[in-house]
């Protein structure tokens, strides 16, 4: 990002809690903005994203909603949070455990890119993978973030609007893991290709003889295209990449440009969808007979 820019992905992440807690009280916009004794354009702008909001303006809001304590603090802490190069959200930081910041982008997305090195993808797992694959959380807690997981799966079959284009690139190794977990993995890799059937779902394997390219040095990441909001200033894409103690987001041109580069290093490696699902095929049969 040039100097003197900042990050939009906090104003976007709070502007949609926010609206969410307007439309959750049954409040219009318009009886927000005349309650708050703002005009209905500074509404829009906040709610939408594109206007930065003081933390005061935060907490009247909140109170108005009637937020819970913590999500207050933490929104009201959010409202700080423009960043010079990008947005790093650690886990475990002011805004409450059960707020998924990742979850309102991607509701949001009109198209979802996603390339995973290590795991099937979030969008598409079952259950029980979901669970094996949160290990690292308390019990607890990992219940709660697989539910919330899997309910973001909705967007797949929503008609308004409609479901997001969703292209992922999968690497041979996240199969061959996956198979070799037991029956859980082979209930992976048979949902895996049923959910490949989807219209607007494509599925593509980067095999291990394709060597390294830009988007495996990259890293497992997700690519975050939004649709023109009315009447407002094209959303900027989102570089999205999640490690175990928090997750980077990226809206800056010069990140964004790289890794549309990384993205494109895929094309003439990857197989096309109909070669990945006979490979997908082949390792579910190869996994053994009382995993097929």
């Amino acid at each position: 990002m040039t100097d003197g820019a900042v990050s939009g992905v906090p104003r976007r992440v709070l502007g949609r809690a926010l609206r969410e807690l307007r439309t959750e009280s049954g409040a219009t916009l318009d009886g927000a903005a005349e309650a708050l004794g703002w005009s209905r354009s500074r509404m829009c702008r906040i709610e939408g994203g594109g206007g930065r909001a003081r933390g005061a303006d935060v907490r009247a809001v909140c109170e108005r909603y009637d937020a819970s304590p913590d999500l207050a603090a933490g929104l009201v802490a959010l409202a700080g949070e423009d960043g010079s190069t990008g947005w790093w959200h650690a886990y475990g930081g002011p805004l409450p455990a059960w707020f998924d910041v990742y979850a309102g982008l991607e509701a949001d997305a009109c198209r979802i890119r996603e390339y995973q090195n290590g795991l099937i993808p979030a969008l598409f797992q079952t259950p029980e993978y979901a669970l094996r694959a949160e290990g690292r959380l308390p019990a607890g807690e990992r219940d709660r973030v697989v539910g919330a997981r899997l309910a973001r799966q909705s967007l797949l079959r929503r008609t308004l609007p409609a479901p997001p284009q969703v292209e992922v690139v999968l690497s041979e190794a996240a199969l061959v893991r996956a198979a070799g977990d037991s029956a859980i993995g082979a209930d992976q890799l048979r949902h895996l290709l049923k959910v490949g059937l989807l219209p607007h779902v494509s599925i593509r394997v980067l095999p291990f003889a394709a060597g390294v390219c830009a988007g495996v040095l990259a890293g497992s990441f997700v690519l975050l295209d939004f649709p023109p909001g009315a009447g407002a200033a094209p959303a900027l894409p989102v570089a999205y990449q999640e490690s175990a103690v928090g997750a980077l987001y990226l809206d800056g041109p010069r990140e964004l440009a790289t890794f549309e580069r990384a993205w494109a290093s895929f094309d003439p490696l990857v197989l096309d969808p109909d070669q990945s699902r006979i490979l997908i095929e082949m390792i579910l049969k190869e996994a053994g007979p009382d995993q097929s």
